[in-house]
């Protein structure tokens, strides 16, 4: 009865609040030094159990090879490649992209010295006021998670709700402006070749706005003293068009494949890119956006990983959206209903991060 009444005794929410409280962030608890992490990081048996079943897949995600993608004799080459990787993996990696290197170590190593930064000079700066400016805060959605995981985030609003660049801490400042310009463009290329890969014009995603609205966020894993009882990011599906990932060489992240967990090596220079479920949604389930997650990290060293999330801008004027009509025939007929923004809005903010649970909710079941 003891350990039942120690169990009951626990105030999960008051805790939780305390933390937030303390801004410290799991890299201040980290830093400090503890030797078992706080009991609302603790994941469940089911989820604990699949970490220790991890894949040991000799396969990766695909990498391509964007050298060429001007060439008028392999672009069609590099289209195909794009349009099996979105239809298989859903995650692929681009190398030869364009970008100096020296641009993907200036934004890795600011993000680093943000989250590096003593916590009284941190804190000024966190707060949960998500979808506009800048933000710094551990768990973007610690208030709606069953478990917390193990990482930190800054989170920079770029594009349509963009931050005004005073809001931006000087420390890493002119790095993610810098970045937004840079991963946007590589963003737009991959939307070239995604969009021809489904039969469209090269430039019809920018017209319907695919990446108009952005999102920079750079998360941080510290070492976690436990990593076999939580997790760095749970499992879950990216809601919108086309992420861009940057990442240290600090492995971690893995990808759902063929019903397993596939390690996802960083490769020096690569980016690795994504379909999110929004992309799955208007390719009308052509591209597949995939289950990702990230394990605690056993290092001493952080894992830092810079993302970008695009998003939709401008929704149709009836203010729906849904599979691309131009995609649709007898033969190939909705396999998803329209939906509304608020839809989307209400789906992703109601509740911890997950998997496709908007697809799940607009499929037209025959």
């Amino acid at each position: 009865m003891a350990a039942i009444d120690a169990t009951s005794a626990y105030d999960r929410v008051k805790k939780v609040k305390e933390f937030d409280e303390s801004k410290i962030g799991v890299k201040g608890l980290s830093d400090s030094g503890i030797t078992s992490i706080p009991q609302f990081f603790v994941h469940d048996p089911e989820t604990l159990s699949d970490l220790k079943s991890s894949s040991t897949h000799a396969s990766t995600i695909p990498t391509i090879d964007l050298s060429h993608i001007n060439s008028v004799t392999h672009r069609q080459e590099l289209v195909e490649q794009i349009k099996v990787a979105a239809k298989t993996w859903g995650f692929f990696q681009v190398v030869n992209h364009g970008l100096p290197l020296s641009v993907l170590d200036e934004t890795v190593n600011a993000v680093k010295a943000f989250h590096e930064q003593p916590h009284e000079v941190k804190a000024k700066y966190y707060k949960r006021e998500e979808g506009k400016g800048f933000m710094y805060a551990s768990n973007n959605d610690l208030y709606r998670t069953k478990a917390a995981s193990w990482h930190d985030s800054l989170q920079v609003w770029m594009g349509l709700h963009r931050a005004e660049v005073e809001e931006i801490p000087e420390i890493c400042r002119n790095e993610v402006v810098a970045w937004d310009f840079y991963a946007t463009k590589v963003a737009e290329s991959v939307m070239e070749l995604l969009s021809e890969g489904l039969g469209l014009e090269a430039g019809k995603f920018k017209e319907l706005t695919f990446s108009d609205s952005r999102v920079v966020v750079g998360h941080c894993y510290p070492y976690c003293p436990q990593p076999d009882r939580t997790v760095g990011i749970t499992s879950h599906t990216d809601p919108g068009t086309v992420t861009v990932l940057l990442q240290n060489h600090v492995p971690g992240l893995q990808v759902r494949y063929e019903n397993e967990w596939v390690n996802v090596k960083p490769v020096p220079g690569g980016l690795i890119i994504n379909i999110g479920d929004l992309l799955q949604i208007i390719s009308n389930g052509e591209y597949k956006s995939v289950q990702h997650r990230v394990l605690a990290n056993s290092r001493k060293e952080s894992r830092i990983s810079i993302v970008m999330f695009l998003n939709q801008g401008k929704w149709n004027e009836d203010g729906y959206c849904g599979p691309l009509p131009e995609l649709l025939s007898p033969e190939k007929p909705p396999v998803y209903r329209n939906f509304t923004v608020q839809e989307y809005i209400e789906n992703f903010y109601s509740k911890g991060l997950d998997s496709k649970s908007l697809i799940e909710k607009i499929t037209i079941r025959n």
